[in-house]
């Protein structure tokens, strides 16, 4: 399996690791049959994320993914951090095996459950702005995006 420089780079020193005491958005997707689990933890101020960090439990393809995809909604407002797709973060990659894409559809799932969590939080229902939560994974265990 070949990966781009980019995903050698972020899995062997990812940014943005670890996670935020106070913060007022956290949310957790993947599931343990997978794999992979991510979780992201953000601070916004004044509608901006002001830090963003994440834990992932999961291969090198799910470590780069959640590292770029927090680099990219740093800074940033909600409004632009919901359009960051799984599509943003393979190309701010330089690409990904096919059998990995599934690593960027939970690193994009991943900042939307940390969006909602914020939401709820200030009372605000986020379906409606946040769209529904899915998961790469079936109920039985199995990955949509990886061989069988």
């Amino acid at each position: 399996m070949e990966y781009s420089e980019k995903v050698m780079d972020h899995f062997a020193n990812p940014r943005n690791i670890g996670e935020i005491e106070d913060a007022n958005g956290v949310g957790e997707v993947g599931n343990p049959k997978c794999g992979d689990i991510m979780k992201i933890y953000l601070k916004i101020d004044n509608n901006k994320i002001s830090d963003v960090k994440f834990k992932t439990f999961g291969c090198g393809a799910a470590i780069a993914t959640s590292s770029m995809a927090t680099e990219l909604i740093k800074g940033k407002s909600i409004d632009e951090a919901l359009k960051v797709t799984n599509r943003a973060v393979m190309e701010a990659l330089d690409g990904l095996p096919p059998v990995k894409v599934h690593c960027s559809v939970l690193a994009e799932e991943a900042i939307k459950a940390a969006i909602s969590d914020y939401y709820r939080r200030n009372g605000i229902d986020p379906e409606p702005i946040v769209g529904k939560i899915g998961s790469c994974c079936s109920k039985d265990g199995g990955c949509f995006a990886e061989e069988n």
